[in-house]
């Protein structure tokens, strides 16, 4: 299955090359590539990737938007 994210996008934006993210994630040249064709990935594999592009985990959605990555909603008695 098919994973929507923004990898690609803000790696170029950055002038960043695959080796280099990969590098900085501490993860294979090659699941960088597989990343960015949306291939799934480990939750700490989004985790690398999230922080070697210099976001917070916050950001998570901004990069990986898929179902999986967004935590569900507490109810309004928690918040």
């Amino acid at each position: 299955m098919a994973n929507t994210n923004s990898v690609r996008q803000i790696r170029e934006a950055k002038m960043m090359s695959k080796a280099e993210l990969a590098r900085k994630a501490d993860v294979t040249v090659q699941t960088i590539d597989r990343i960015e064709k949306g291939n799934e990935c480990r939750l700490d594999t989004k985790r690398k990737i999230i922080l070697a592009l210099g976001y917070k985990l916050a950001d998570r959605t901004r990069i990986f938007e898929d179902e999986n990555s967004s935590p569900p909603e507490l109810p309004k008695k928690l918040i």
